[in-house]
């Protein structure tokens, strides 16, 4: 699934290229997304409307128009939105398409179809329409205090607290294990234990590798492709995230995979004591 970094990269890409441009016509493929496409609100409130900014809240991408309406898609599991020439042939899963008036289309491309398309009327409250709870990991709200006073009394393994949208946004699996490797903090211990001076590790480390991952283009482990549809390159990148079995970077001990909460979780039993 695209995490914060991902989302970004694709913010990035889009803005520069669909700032300022008008929205003539919308195309859909009459296949079901996660959510019901909300045909009416798209043909009366974005169709025809010019995109203003692209703004991004945790992993979802906000389109603003000049009639203050938002476009809000989601990438789900395996979502992809690229701009394409009208020339350029259809690929399959391409569910959604965003004819702008300079001929290119922005397209929504979804395998899974866990992604969805929403709009927000003028004045909408996005914050509770979307259930945004968590702050963004990259602003200043995600602080030592705002974490203690969030895991206080919680016996949450710290990385299941960190992945909790309630808490933090956009912080998946990946980006998870790779910020508690470096700050040296093991994944199974309780958030509530956790002291301030380890939040300010946390923090540290979970802002220096969310930024790099988006200054190498997010991580592309099996689906995630740019506005561009080219993959991203921080999986060359990653220290302990599946690299099971391989030499930890730091002590060269070997790193371990353990299943917390459903998801894979990666990190080195060494340099990440209990």
């Amino acid at each position: 699934m695209p995490e914060l970094p991902e989302v970004e990269v694709v913010r990035m890409g889009l803005t520069t290229h669909v700032v300022g441009r008008t929205i003539q016509d919308i195309t859909w493929s009459n296949k079901k997304l996660r959510m019901p496409v909300p045909r009416a609100f798209l043909d009366n409130l974005i169709k025809g409307r010019i995109i203003t900014r692209v703004d991004r809240r945790g992993k979802y991408l906000l389109f603003r128009m000049d009639n203050k309406a938002s476009l809000v898609i989601h990438l789900g599991m395996s979502g992809k939105l690229s701009l394409f020439s009208k020339e350029q042939p259809l690929r399959k899963h391409d569910h959604l398409r965003f004819h702008l008036d300079n001929g290119v289309e922005l397209r929504f491309n979804d395998a899974r179809r866990f992604g969805s398309v929403q709009v927000l009327p003028p004045g909408a409250d996005e914050t509770n329409l979307l259930n945004i709870k968590g702050v963004e990991p990259l602003s200043r709200n995600f602080s030592k205090t705002y974490l203690a006073k969030m895991a206080l009394h919680k016996t949450k393994p710290v990385k299941n607290f960190l992945m909790d949208g309630a808490v933090v946004l956009g912080i998946g699996n990946i980006y998870a294990s790779e910020t508690l490797f470096i700050a040296g903090i093991n994944p199974n211990r309780e958030s509530g234990c956790i002291s301030a001076t380890e939040w300010a590790k946390i923090i540290r480390a979970g802002r220096a590798v969310l930024k790099k991952a988006i200054k190498f283009g997010g991580t592309t482990i099996s689906d995630f492709v740019n506005s561009s549809n080219n993959p991203g390159y921080f999986q060359n990148q990653l220290m302990v995230y599946g690299r099971e079995g391989k030499p930890c970077p730091k002590c060269k001990r070997q790193i371990i995979r353990q299943v917390m909460a459903g998801r894979a979780t990666y990190f080195c039993p060494h340099c990440q004591k209990v």
